[in-house]
């Protein structure tokens, strides 16, 4: 027996879960992540353009980088920052949104399934409210320990050569910490649990599409891609039409500079989930809301579906050959 054998004979069901999201999240971080700095920056820009407004008001004779709209729509978004950052712009933030995906889902499916198998005997096997409360607390604990991740991601992806501050992951975390504390890692967390509306909708719906679709765990994941794939994008365009104003507002919350060197009204423009809500909705209109939904479809969707799968595989795969060799040892 082999020292891989060895080790896949003795995992445990959340080391195979772990080892199973970890795959599945760095797999579709690479897979979407031009998709992904396109998002953000559709999200970001009218944070900063109202940003802007703030400063030149509060100090009329600093020299402020103009700002306008130039981002709209998907393929203009693309092609905008293809154009004036080339192919590396696209991948902006590749490290820190791989190395976020990674543990959060690696995370998410461990706690995932260990809630689902403590709640179902009291609610039933695979009941929805079993399935509710094991993705939100699986989505909370993921969201609690990788948010400073993701608040890297989004300061790094929505630079430009314009406004040009980090020059890449560990230049970022240093001059955060340096410059604005601790608590900057933590910035946009409210909106970011808020989110866990996303996952309360996203994988009770997809437990229940893999029913009617008839998903066997008794078989092989390989010969099932079609219906992992039907379930996945039907759950993930369910659960983002319905929840998708609180990325913006996350994301908002998110580009603030909390460097004491920065003006008090611009490190104050956006306080809490409520004000941040009123002012973008008085500023920018409802709509704002929904800035770069269709990009966001395009993204989160791909990745829902190649998260699921990989994981699908990757996780039966494991079990079917863990079994194979109990049997033959």
């Amino acid at each position: 027996m082999s020292f891989l054998e060895k080790k896949l004979l003795h995992l445990n069901d959340p080391e195979i879960n772990a080892i199973s999201g970890a795959s599945a999240g760095v797999l579709s971080a690479l897979t979407v992540c031009p998709l992904d700095v396109a998002k953000t920056k559709l999200q970001a820009q009218g944070g900063f353009i109202a940003m802007q407004k703030e400063l030149l008001k509060s100090h009329p004779e600093s020299p402020v980088p103009v700002i306008e709209y130039k981002y709209r729509g998907l393929r203009g978004t693309i092609s905008t920052i293809f154009k004036e950052d080339g192919v590396r712009g696209l991948y902006r933030g590749v490290v820190p949104i791989t190395v976020g995906y990674l543990p959060t889902w690696a995370i998410y499916f461990v706690v995932y399934g260990e809630v689902k198998a403590r709640t179902s005997p009291h609610f039933g096997h695979n009941s929805f409210l079993s399935n509710v409360i094991s993705a939100i607390t699986a989505g909370a604990v993921s969201t609690i320990v990788t948010n400073p991740i993701w608040v890297i991601k989004t300061r790094l992806m929505t630079q430009s050569k314009q406004l040009h501050t980090y020059s890449g992951t560990i230049d970022a975390f240093k001059k955060m910490y340096t410059n604005e504390g601790i608590l900057s890692f933590y910035s946009g967390l409210g909106p970011a649990l808020l989110g866990l509306l996303h996952v309360a909708v996203h994988f009770p719906l997809y437990e229940r599409l893999r029913t009617v679709f008839r998903i066997d765990d008794s078989k092989s994941k390989v010969s099932q891609i079609p219906q992992i794939l039907s379930a996945s994008i039907l759950a993930k365009i369910s659960a983002s039409t319905i929840t998708y104003p609180h990325e913006v507002i996350r994301t908002r919350a998110q580009i603030q500079n909390f460097s004491p060197s920065t003006p008090k009204t611009l490190r104050r423009k956006y306080n809490g989930i409520i004000q941040t809500t009123r002012t973008i909705f008085i500023e920018e209109g409802w709509r704002a809301f929904y800035s770069g939904l269709g990009t966001n479809m395009v993204r989160t969707v791909p990745a829902s579906a190649v998260t699921l799968m990989s994981y699908e595989i990757a996780s039966g795969y494991l079990r079917q050959k863990q079994q194979e060799l109990k049997h033959y040892y």
